[in-house]
C-alpha cells in the first residue's frame, strides 16, 4: 500500500521507520527456517516412503522419454525444493541462499536414507527371490534416479546461485556426487548378484569330465547374460557401460577360477588338445558377447577373454619341455599369477612330473617381471582352494 504511486505526494516513504524491527524480523526469519526443516525433512520422509511402496508393485515402472525405467521421487523432490525457493527468493536474496543451503544440507541426509532402503530392498529380495515381482526393473529405476538427482542438483545450484559469493556456500556444502555414485554402483552390483546367482550352476559345469564330453554351459551362459542385459538397456548410460565391463571381467574371471579348481586333470595329449580348443572356442563366444553388449560404448575390453585363451596355450602344448617357456610368456604378461596358480594349471594338464613343476616354480620365482603399470590385476582375487595345493606337487 505504502508504495502505492498515488500515495506518493502524501508522504515520504523514505523518511519513515520500517514497520517491523530488524530483530522482529531476524526473529520471523529464524522461526521461517526453523520450521522449514522440519516440514522439508517431514516432506522427503513421506516422499521416500511413497516411492518404496511402488518397488513392491506388480507393475513395471515408468519409462523416461528415452526408455529409461524410472520412479517419480526426483521430479517431487525438487518441485518440493522449487517451491520453497521461489517463495524465499521473493522474501531476499540471503534468504534464498539459506533455504538453498538447507535444501543440499538435508538432500544429503534423505540420499543416505535412500542408500540404505535399496540396500534392504536388495536383501529383502535375496531372502526370497520370487518377490517383489519386479525387483530387476524398480533397481534399475533406482539406479536411474542417481543420474537424475546428480542433473537436478546441477540444475538447482545454477537457477539460484547468481554470483561466485553464493557459489563458494553452496560448495562449502557436502557434495552429494559421491553417496550417489555410491548408490549407483551398489544397485548394479545387486543386479550383477542376480546374474550370477543364475550362473552358478552352469559355471560348476565348466572343466569337468561333462564339460569336456560336451556340455552347452557357456552356451546357456550367454543366452542368460544376454536376456538380463535385455532387462539392462534399460539403465542410464554411464551406469550400463560400466556394469557391462564389470559383467565381462566376472564372467572372465569365474571361467578361469573353475580352470584352478582342479575339478578335471587331463588324462592323454588328445584331450588336453580338446580341452584347449573348447577353451578358445568359448572364450571366442564370450567376446562376441561381450562385444554386442558393448556395442556403442566405444570400449576395448578384448582382453578379459584374451586370458581365458593364454591360458590354454599352455594345456594345449604337446612338448612338456617346452613348458616353463610357455608358462613364463603367461606370467609375463599376467604378472598376478602365484605359484599356486601354476600349480594347478601344470595339474590341470596332467603330465607335468613332480619335478617339472618344482623346477618351473622355482625359476619363474628368481625372474623379475616387470609390471607395466596400466596392467589390471585378474587373478589376483582367484583363491585355489587349499585341496588343491596340497596335492600341486604330487
Amino acid at each position: 500500500m505504502m508504495g502505492n504511486v498515488e500515495l506518493a505526494p502524501e508522504v515520504d516513504v523514505s523518511t519513515l521507520e520500517p514497520l517491523l524491527s530488524p530483530n522482529v524480523v531476524s526473529e520471523l526469519l529464524d522461526t521461517y527456517m526453523s520450521t522449514l526443516t522440519s516440514n522439508i525433512i517431514a516432506w522427503l520422509r513421506k516422499a521416500l516412503e511413497t516411492d518404496k511402496k511402488d518397488w513392491i508393485k506388480e507393475t513395471e515402472p515408468e519409462a523416461d522419454q528415452d526408455g529409461y525405467y524410472q520412479t517419480t521421487l526426483p521430479a517431487i523432490v525438487f518441485q518440493m525444493f522449487e517451491q520453497n525457493l521461489q517463495v524465499a527468493a521473493q522474501i531476499s536474496e540471503d534468504l534464498k541462499t539459506k533455504v538453498l543451503v538447507l535444501c543440499l544440507q538435508q538432500m544429503n541426509s534423505f540420499l543416505s536414507r535412500y542408500k540404505d532402503e535399496a540396500q534392504l530392498y536388495k536383501e529383502e529380495h535375496l531372502r526370497n527371490r520370487q518377490h517383489p515381482h519386479c525387483y530387476v526393473q524398480y533397481m534399475i529405476a533406482i539406479i536411474n534416479n542417481c543420474q537424475t538427482f546428480k542433473e537436478s542438483i546441477v540444475s538447482l545450484k545454477r537457477k539460484y546461485l547468481k554470483n561466485e559469493v553464493e557459489e563458494g556456500v553452496s560448495l562449502s556444502q557436502p557434495s552429494m556426487d559421491g553417496i550417489l555414485d555410491a548408490i549407483a554402483k551398489e544397485g548394479c552390483s545387486s543386479l550383477l548378484e542376480e546374474v550370477f546367482l543364475d550362473l552358478e550352476q552352469h559355471l560348476s559345469e565348466l572343466m569337468t569330465r561333462k564339460w569336456l564330453l560336451g556340455s552347452n554351459a557357456v552356451d546357456i551362459i550367454c543366452v542368460t547374460v544376454e536376456d538380463y542385459f535385455n532387462d539392462f538397456a534399460k539403465i542410464k548410460k554411464p551406469y550400463k557401460k560400466r556394469m557391462t565391463a564389470e559383467a565381462h571381467r566376472r564372467v572372465v574371471v569365474e571361467y578361469l577360477r573353475a580352470v584352478m579348481q582342479k575339478r578335471i586333470s587331463f588324462r592323454s595329449p588328445e584331450e588336453r588338445k580338446e580341452g584347449a580348443e573348447r577353451m578358445v572356442r568359448e572364450a571366442e563366444q564370450l567376446r562376441f558377447l561381450f562385444r554386442k553388449l558393448a556395442s556403442g560404448f566405444g570400449e576395448d575390453a578384448d582382453g578379459y577373454c584374451d586370458t581365458i585363451i593364454a591360458v590354454a596355450e599352455v594345456i594345449k602344448l604337446t612338448d612338456p619341455s617346452l613348458l616353463y617357456l610357455e608358462v613364463s610368456t603367461l606370467v609375463s604378461k599376467y604378472p598376478d599369477i602365484r605359484d599356486d596358480h601354476i600349480g594347478a594349471l601344470l595339474a590341470l594338464r596332467g603330465d607335468a612330473s613332480r619335478d617339472m613343476k618344482q623346477t618351473i616354480i622355482e625359476t619363474l620365482e628368481q625372474g623379475n617381471t616387470q609390471v607395466n603399470p596400466n596392467y589390471v590385476p585378474i587373478f589376483r582375487e582367484i583363491i585355489v582352494p587349499s585341496l588343491n595345493v596340497a596335492k600341486l606337487l604330487k
